[in-house]
């Protein structure tokens, strides 16, 4: 790996305690020793790119799905187990045969038996992350702290929901994704709208328009009824995510959760909304996390809608906001 302090190249006994043997400087995050193979050059990669250069925030959150999202859909080391035991199965099968011995025979089939279960147990865990969001939070963003002192540049603590700002008397936008929250709370959204963001519809104060945020499975696509329900008579804008969007989108990848109960799927199927295969797949715990869409795009999205609900009331506004409407990254064209 490469020293991010000294960009020395550095073997693994180059680089104990993870100590460059060069510079003698500590880093935070070796590929050898954690589950993601993770360097710290990689997540100020990342980091850079989701803050568009230090354009806008991100959040922790943010950052795991986005250095999670190519493992989610491989399985990965399963596979390669598998592979490697197929091909001593069916070469120690030639020999078998060739010596005539019973015992290598059997040894074979083992081996094969073997491969079966690491090609299933790869496929079940597509869409499971091998490092939970809490743990990315707690391990490996904590000995980033550790090391450096505080999160990546452009980066804010999601570890508390944001409270409401006193006063606010604008749209109310019901978010249950601490991290999106957070990192709307950060962009200035509250301040510059009077928005006041809550995770539960119940916590919502009266306004005349209530947004609502939400991953694209089943429990978050079942919200936007649970506010119009907890809400009768006010306005109530979905923003999604969309999941036939996300669904289309190639560099979208699901994550993959508990299956949901009967009291989620069987509404979302009176609703008439979703077809049969997208039922099933929502069923089988399957969706998009909020926290899938790239930072500055999640923004601009609530931007657009906040500004369209404030021109509505704002007759100085309406003109301004009667050209574009509002569509998510991938969904226009």
């Amino acid at each position: 790996m490469i020293c991010p302090h000294c960009e020395s190249s550095l073997l693994l006994k180059e680089r104990p305690d993870r100590t460059c043997g060069k510079c003698g400087r500590r880093y935070a995050l070796d590929p050898k020793t954690n589950p993601l193979k993770l360097n710290d050059l990689r997540v100020r990669r990342v980091t850079l790119r989701l803050t568009r250069d230090g354009e806008v925030p991100c959040t922790p959150g943010q950052l795991w799905y986005a250095l999670t999202r190519k493992t989610l859909g491989n399985p990965g080391d399963e596979l390669g187990c598998a592979f490697g035991l197929v091909v001593f199965g069916v070469v120690g099968g030639f020999a078998a045969l060739g010596a005539h011995s019973a015992a290598l025979g059997v040894v074979c089939v083992l081996l094969l038996l073997a491969a079966g279960v690491f090609v299933v147990v790869g496929y079940r865990q597509r869409g499971r992350p091998k490092v939970s969001r809490e743990e990315f939070r707690g391990g490996l963003l904590e000995e980033w702290r550790t090391v450096y002192g505080s999160l990546p540049p452009g980066m804010v603590d999601d570890g508390r929901y944001p409270r409401p700002a006193p006063g606010a008397d604008g749209p109310v936008l019901v978010c249950p994704d601490t991290s999106v929250a957070v990192f709307l709370d950060a962009a200035g959204l509250p301040a510059r709208y009077g928005l006041t963001l809550v995770a539960d519809p119940a916590h919502a104060r009266p306004a005349p328009v209530l947004f609502v945020l939400h991953d694209a499975d089943a429990h978050g696509l079942l919200l936007a009824h649970r506010v119009r329900a907890a809400h009768p008579g006010r306005r109530v804008v979905d923003l999604g995510l969309p999941l036939a969007t996300m669904r289309r989108l190639s560099r979208a990848v699901p994550v993959r959760d508990a299956s949901p109960g009967a009291e989620v799927m069987e509404p979302l199927a009176r609703s008439g909304e979703f077809p049969p295969d997208q039922l099933k797949w929502l069923g089988k715990g399957w969706g998009f996390p909020l926290i899938a869409v790239p930072p500055a795009g999640l923004l601009a999205v609530v931007t657009r809608a906040v500004d369209k609900a404030a021109a509505a009331t704002d007759p100085q506004r309406r003109r301004a906001a009667a050209t574009g409407f509002l569509t998510w990254p991938g969904e226009a064209g």
